[in-house]
């Protein structure tokens, strides 16, 4: 058995070694490659089988853009094949892709996202930046463009205005810089918005904002719920506290004025004080407790004070100065304002405040309508 795999393999070599003889008569170039073909067959007649070193490490490059772009997995694989593997074409490429792809995923609904807050002593701007996913959400890309967004927001003067809600309109064709590896550098905030799009291959929406800032000796504090990280959570609340004296410490005020922004994001007011409740809120409120008192069967002049009392009760859910107070509900907003007036030696009021939720007013799928942001001032 082992004399015939021998004698099997022989005329393979022999037929080698005449190619070798044929192909040094023709040229030396033949002679050496024929030379280093014969260098690699082993002296058994056995044929190894050998791969081009030319063939481009995919996987490393597709590691490689991807690091760079963000951009799904499948999109930067069909970039690379369709530039023939050529990273720099790829990268190229894969921009021009994503703002088609951006555009056509413009119609899915956004509702999740973060909010990204900017702030200093005298002025605070938070803006929504939509996704589709909360994945994305905590995609690095997208938190930062967020945080550029709402400096820049910051970085806007106007004056007069201490409540300011703007939409997307007024920023998109503003310019922004961004000193990121992974985007542009300096562009218009519509682009931006295209580019990280196309790299996190979800609908990206800028949906508003608002600037806050306080008239007078006062400051603006603010909080944030849900934050992935400094100044980017999904629930807001903001509130400008103003002293009468212009000497009076603002220290005092700084420290409450962050519990109830914290209380206004928990409570969820709509009003500052009951005589800034719309007519037509209250008028809706007593018809729904009438209702409900004629059920009761009792004289109209129980059913009316039934009414009062209840209505007494709507007030303090849903008006601040009225709500009881979530770090001590043995008092409410209004005496913590009036015990502050006594601790800086001068009255204290709230001049405006805000409560904002990632995707609030958006009609998703699968729920119905959710109440819009509140801002009010006094």
């Amino acid at each position: 058995m082992a004399w015939g795999q021998v004698a099997a393999r022989r005329p393979i070599a022999s037929l080698l070694s005449r190619a070798q003889q044929q192909a040094a008569q023709l040229s030396p170039s033949a002679t050496s490659q024929t030379h280093l073909l014969g260098n690699h067959f082993p002296q058994n007649g056995m044929l190894h089988r050998r791969f081009s070193s030319e063939v481009p490490d995919q996987m490393g490059l597709i590691k490689q853009l991807r690091e760079r772009t963000s951009a799904p997995i499948k999109d930067v694989k069909a970039s690379l094949v369709s530039c023939n593997w050529d990273i720099e074409e790829a990268q190229k490429d894969l921009r021009k892709r994503g703002v088609i792809l951006a555009a056509k995923k413009s119609s899915r609904t956004a509702a999740e996202g973060l909010l990204a807050m900017a702030q200093d002593e005298k002025r605070a701007a938070v803006v929504e930046l939509n996704c589709e996913t909360d994945f994305v959400a905590r995609n690095e890309v997208f938190q930062y463009l967020a945080s550029s967004l709402a400096k820049m927001v910051l970085s806007v003067q106007e004056p007069g205005k201490l409540v300011f809600p703007f939409a997307p309109a007024y920023l998109e064709n503003m310019s922004i810089n961004l000193d990121h590896p992974k985007l542009s550098g300096e562009t218009t905030v519509r682009d931006a918005v295209t580019e990280v799009a196309a790299m996190v291959g979800e609908n990206v929406k800028l949906r508003r904002g608002f600037m806050f800032s306080t008239a007078g000796h006062g400051v603006v504090s603010s909080y944030l719920h849900n934050c992935p990280q400094p100044g980017l959570g999904r629930m807001a609340g903001l509130v400008t506290l103003e002293a009468e004296d212009s000497s009076a410490p603002l220290d005092a005020l700084k420290r409450v004025g962050s519990s109830i922004a914290m209380h206004i994001v928990a409570q969820k007011p709509l009003f500052l004080s009951k005589d800034l409740v719309s007519a037509a809120a209250l008028e809706n409120e007593r018809d729904v407790l009438r209702t409900q008192a004629e059920k009761s069967g009792k004289p109209p002049m129980a059913m009316e004070k039934m009414v009062e009392g209840r209505l007494r009760k709507y007030f303090e859910e849903v008006v601040l100065l009225e709500q009881k107070y979530i770090v001590n509900d043995s008092t409410n907003i209004k005496t913590l304002l009036n015990d502050l007036s006594k601790e800086v030696g001068s009255k204290v009021t709230i001049g405006n405040f805000v409560r904002m939720e990632v995707g609030e007013g958006i009609e998703r799928p699968e729920e119905a309508d959710v109440p819009q942001a509140t801002a009010r001032a006094a």
